[in-house]
């Protein structure tokens, strides 16, 4: 067989062992641990021990109150040593936190983005601060940051040119517990894992970022 051949039939065996994989996951969401007014999830759930993870957008039909899938499911990957309870969770650990969180704001490159969520563009000024020492450990500070660490929320690499914030650790703010976990655009095609966030494809992150509508107070549900 040539290589011409063998390449589109290794493409297809790949697609189809991964279809296989996210057919034996668990996506449905836990009512019981969804509060009345959470009308759409996000599901975030591990494909193995590493940093490879599969996502889907969950909505509840208005009129039978069912949970139906909308979107995916869609390969993403995750923090670089897996995923950590809120418990064992701590800043520079490279892990993803397990648990239910509101989404939101949005935030991007761009002046505006199609979405239904609270939007906010990064500028030059715009910095995530994740110094846990700092009194602005794990918020978006404007200008003058007073920590001896953050991010840069407007990248040269592209990564937070759309992104969504995971409201992890905000509310109340524990210093160390972990900071700027985001679902953002992925590196190098999903071939690497991030720092602890949740990264897509762009499009893929676009086309959920349209789907998502603040008034229905989503929530991201992520880990086992």
């Amino acid at each position: 067989m040539t290589i011409i051949r063998i390449i589109p039939l290794l493409i297809f065996v790949f697609s189809m062992s991964s279809c296989a994989i996210f057919s034996q996951r668990d996506w449905r969401v836990p009512p019981d641990l969804l509060g009345s007014a959470v009308s759409q999830a996000v599901v975030v759930r591990p494909l193995g021990a590493g940093f490879r993870a599969g996502l889907t957008l969950w909505s509840k039909d208005r009129v039978s109150g069912e949970w139906r899938r909308t979107l995916g499911p869609w390969p993403v990957t995750v923090g670089r040593n897996g995923f950590a309870s809120v418990d064992e969770k701590h800043e520079g650990d490279g892990r993803t936190p397990s648990g239910i969180f509101p989404l939101g704001p949005a935030f991007g490159r761009e002046a505006s983005i199609a979405t239904g969520l609270g939007y906010r563009q990064a500028g030059l000024e715009d910095r995530w601060v994740d110094d846990p020492s700092s009194a602005q450990y794990n918020q978006w500070v404007k200008g003058e940051v007073a920590a001896n660490s953050f991010e840069n929320m407007l990248r040269a690499d592209g990564l937070y040119d759309a992104g969504i914030v995971v409201q992890y650790n905000t509310r109340p703010v524990i210093p160390g517990r972990g900071s700027a976990i985001f679902v953002h655009i992925w590196r190098a095609k999903g071939q690497s894992p991030t720092a602890g966030c949740v990264a897509l494809e762009k499009q893929r992150l676009l086309e959920l970022l349209k789907s998502l509508d603040e008034a229905q107070s989503p929530v991201i549900i992520m880990g086992k």
